[in-house]
């Protein structure tokens, strides 16, 4: 079983998607082929993950149809521009091994230089017109940024993608997505970056409320906090190269959270982002080359 969300321009996606931010190139097809396997159809990477070629291997070992797997990846800042971001297309397919794209973002804003982010979106609307991609959108842009791009461009984003987890749940964002009619896509959206980034004891996995209600439901609190986005009408892109958690996370779709749940829930929103602020993202301080093949 699995659930879709419709886009603004009709696409269908699944809600849930398997993600490889910081899975090493190594164990990412396997894990990526054991994704798809257990039921996911939906796969996130990034050029800047240097993943894109092993993810195309792991689709390719599952031997399903091409229509049935949902690929989305994202356009690092180096490569903007309108030029740059058609020819970082053809680098990215290329190495997927794929004709077209389902879902292609732009990965971060550029604040310091926003005339090449929005050169940058506008070759995505071209991809998008000639077909290459079905859908377009962005990652981490917040309100201001999103209503500058929107000045400047013809195509709304279908999907913001922004961390979002219990300790992060960034209201204002996803009001805007939401006034907008752009779908949020939550990246750590179990609230990992809060275990790599802190101790323990501050972890989303160990929090007490998240923990009663996993043990009312008898699910674990990562199937609670992957439930509750999906209840809220989010997009979650979890990760794992653990078969087991894998296919755990994949196990959201027989038991619901009530209202009362789902604030408890929302309410241990901390407001403290894990993640770069993308309001100083820099060319200089976050430039990476994102190589031919």
């Amino acid at each position: 079983m699995t659930m879709n969300v419709t886009l603004n321009n009709g696409v269908e996606m699944p809600a849930l998607g398997f993600g490889v931010f910081q899975t090493p190139p190594e164990t990412t097809a396997a894990s990526v082929a054991e994704a798809l396997r257990v039921g996911y159809r939906l796969i996130d990477t990034a050029a800047s993950y240097f993943n894109e070629r092993e993810v195309g291997e792991g689709i390719r070992r599952a031997d399903l149809d091409r229509s049935e797997v949902f690929v989305e990846t994202k356009i690092w800042i180096s490569d903007y521009g309108y030029d740059e971001t058609l020819h970082s297309f053809d680098k990215s397919a290329g190495k997927l091994g794929v004709d077209y794209i389902d879902l292609l973002l732009l990965h971060q804003p550029l604040p310091t230089g926003f005339e090449r982010t929005v050169g940058a979106f506008k070759a995505l609307e071209t991809l998008l017109g000639d077909g290459r991609v079905r859908a377009i959108g962005i990652s981490n842009f917040m309100p201001d940024l999103l209503d500058r791009l929107l000045q400047q461009t013809t195509e709304v984003p279908a999907v913001n993608q922004v961390e979002v987890h219990p300790f992060f749940t960034q209201p204002e964002v996803q009001k805007a997505d939401a006034d907008h009619g752009v779908l949020t896509q939550a990246w750590s959206p179990m609230g990992g970056i809060t275990s790599y980034r802190g101790d323990s004891a501050t972890s989303t996995f160990n929090n007490a409320v998240i923990g009663e209600i996993a043990k009312a439901h008898g699910k674990t609190p990562a199937q609670v906090m992957l439930r509750w986005h999906l209840q809220e009408g989010r997009s979650a892109i979890p990760k794992s190269v653990n078969p087991d958690r894998i296919a755990a996370n994949f196990d959201v779709f027989d038991f619901e959270l009530s209202t009362d749940q789902l604030a408890a829930i929302d309410a241990l929103d901390t407001g403290v982002r894990g993640g770069p602020d993308p309001a100083v993202i820099t060319e200089e301080s976050f430039h990476r080359d994102i190589p031919e093949a």
